[in-house]
């Protein structure tokens, strides 16, 4: 894969750089503050080679690439300095955000760039304690203390390198911010809690506390520390501002810190911990069935970045159960792509779930399996909230913890405890998961046939299949013209996504009247915001979709009014858009429509009419199993 060309690709489909507040990444994600996504190109970043969805959420544009994300924002980064810095994206775009979405926003932004340095710590110290069981090495040894600081320090320093990622995010000078943090570790600080409760700053008291490893202190220090810096940026000369407005800040934040906000912040994080802990220990199975059940969905909608303080918190004082019950999610998802992996026979469809399933074992990263598979086949979200659920009840119920931060696949066992229990219960996820997509499928079954759609019939294959006609037994589904027009082939399409049949096979229209009948009896299962395309399913499984024009998602939906909205039943015939063709051409797009059928129940041959004029509701496709 060209890192390169795609990071340009997806920079240009998200409206240029001028269009970019800040970017970050984690583990499978670029995470986009843009001035207006509204210029963004999401249906072409959507079909782009090696974007597996577009996610908004907690007011960021998030492009989900996979693995190889790293890479890719590598490239991106290259003599551009978008910086990380996203605090003003609302300021500058004119959007309102609720409380509680900016608060996730500045959580996941702070976070994200530490997720490597956490997860592969993490997985040092699995690494260690699965050493030191196996009697491969002691745990007093030299060997084992260097590599125990090398898993330990981004913990023990995580008020250090999350003042540097506040800082980043708040507009604030990221290394003062980092000083912050830096300096309740420091040597003489720390060893002011030899004292006592004797320790004061001008006479004030100063209740001491271990900061290391801590999460809500530096939150509140180096939000109050953001308005501070811009307080003293307003009132010092520029030419003094160098030297001045760091020393000033250091002088007001470190005691502010050391008198109120730690003490407070700290408190604050132990009555959460303590509310969490109490709500589980009330019922570990519903704890366990809320979070191993509900948490996939949690982190598409970006809310799993609430329980990440909590996490480290948690994991600060002896461990944490919420991500142990949280990880039932994820092997229940590694089991849905392994159960589509043993039951497809679709090689394509075989691949992604193979693939992914060996990615979310090995890595714990299963984004792929959540929006190539889970989101993609509906009919499995059940069962990825009953296995998880199952899981997720069994580790609530005996009180498993995390240990250390760690993604959670099978190389993280170790950090888990109990760890026999954590291996029961994420066997039972993976199982349940993968039994119940052999059992019930994956794609949604066939409530009713219509004759007018799907038939059995005596007949022979069409002339223009070159195999021997004779008589077979076939089952054949007719989707008729949804426009009036002139017809055109797919491979005269100026779009590759649809003259490479990269979509999906079918035909172009070139339309004369400016409005779109259904082409089937079926549901409306996607309705661009734009108007400018839709997608229905048949009653046969048939997924269509039906493109107006060619990037007239430029368009923004003028010109386009759908008279229709998603989970609409249609029959065949029924109005679905109106548009205005000849402003479209006046605009300068092409109005070409292709009509894809983009996925089907079962493999299938398309034979297009050989008309070179067609009305709406006259065949135009007709699908042969």
């Amino acid at each position: 894969m060209d890192h390169k060309k795609m990071g340009e690709d997806i920079v240009r489909l998200v409206g240029g750089e001028e269009n970019i507040n800040g970017l970050v990444h984690c583990a499978t994600r670029l995470r986009f503050d843009l001035k207006d996504s509204r210029k963004s190109e999401r249906e072409a970043l959507e079909k782009h080679e090696g974007v597996i969805t577009v996610v908004e959420s907690g007011g960021q544009f998030q492009v989900v690439i996979g693995s190889h994300v790293a890479y890719v924002y590598t490239e991106i980064m290259k003599n551009r300095d978008f910086g990380s810095d996203t605090s003003t994206a609302n300021e500058s775009s004119g959007k309102k955000t609720s409380v509680i979405s900016t608060i996730f926003e500045v959580i996941s932004g702070s976070f994200s760039p530490l997720i490597p340095a956490m997860a592969g710590s993490g997985m040092l110290k699995a690494l260690l304690t699965v050493l030191t069981l196996l009697g491969w090495m002691s745990a007093t040894s030299d060997t084992y203390l260097i590599l125990s600081a090398a898993g330990n320090a981004v913990f023990y320093f995580l008020p250090i390198l999350l003042g540097i990622t506040l800082g980043i995010k708040l507009k604030a000078n990221p290394y003062v911010a980092g000083v912050i943090g830096a300096a309740l570790l420091e040597p003489n600080f720390t060893g002011l809690m030899d004292k006592g409760s004797d320790v004061s700053f001008l006479g004030i008291p100063v209740v001491m506390m271990n900061y290391s490893a801590s999460v809500f202190p530096i939150f509140i220090s180096i939000s109050i520390y953001a308005l501070v810096d811009k307080f003293l940026k307003k009132i010092i000369l520029k030419d003094l501002q160098l030297f001045l407005v760091p020393m000033l800040a250091l002088m007001i934040m470190v005691p502010l810190s050391a008198i109120a906000f730690g003490p407070f912040g700290t408190t604050v994080g132990d009555w959460i911990s303590s509310g969490v802990t109490w709500l589980i220990g009330v019922s570990g199975i519903l704890s366990g069935i809320v979070l191993g059940g509900f948490m996939t969905f949690m982190v598409v909608f970006g809310l799993h970045w609430g329980f990440t303080p909590i996490t480290i918190q948690n994991i600060g004082v002896g461990g944490d159960p919420i991500e142990a019950m949280a990880a039932a999610a994820v092997f229940a998802q590694i089991g849905v792509a392994f159960g589509i992996f043993l039951a497809k026979k679709d090689k394509t469809l075989r691949t992604l779930a193979g693939s992914t399933s060996i990615t979310g074992l090995l890595a714990g990263v299963t984004e792929p399996i959540v929006y190539g598979l889970v989101l993609r086949f509906k009919r499995v979200i059940p069962i990825v909230i009953i296995a998880g659920a199952i899981g997720g009840a069994i580790n609530g119920h005996f009180g498993v913890k995390m240990t250390a931060y760690v993604f959670h696949n099978i190389f993280a066992i170790p950090v888990y405890t109990p760890t026999l229990v954590y291996v029961i219960a994420i066997a039972c996820s993976f199982t349940a998961a993968t039994v119940l997509t052999l059992i019930f499928g994956y794609e949604s079954k066939v409530k009713g046939e219509s004759a007018a759609t799907v038939e059995s019939v005596k007949t022979e294959e069409p002339q223009h299949v070159a195999t021997a006609t004779k008589a077979v037994d076939i089952k054949k589904e007719t989707i008729y013209s949804p426009i009036t027009g002139k017809t055109t082939p797919l491979s005269q399409v100026n779009d590759s996504a649809f003259s490479t049949e990269a979509m999906g096979k079918g035909l172009a229209i070139e339309p004369s009247v400016g409005e779109v009948v259904a082409p089937i009896d079926g549901v409306v299962t996607s309705l661009f915001p734009t108007g400018h395309a839709i997608g229905l399913t048949s009653k046969a499984g048939t997924e269509i979709l039906i493109h107006i024009g060619i990037n007239t998602v430029a368009l923004k939906g003028k010109h386009f009014n759908p008279v229709v909205q998603e989970g609409d039943i249609v029959k065949q015939g029924d109005l679905l858009i109106q548009f205005d063709r000849e402003q479209i051409i006046e605009a300068g797009y092409e109005i070409v429509t292709p009509v894809i059928v983009t996925l089907t129940k079962h493999k299938v041959d398309v034979f297009e009419t050989n008309q070179e004029q067609v009305q709406k509701n006259e065949v135009l496709l007709t699908l042969v199993v």
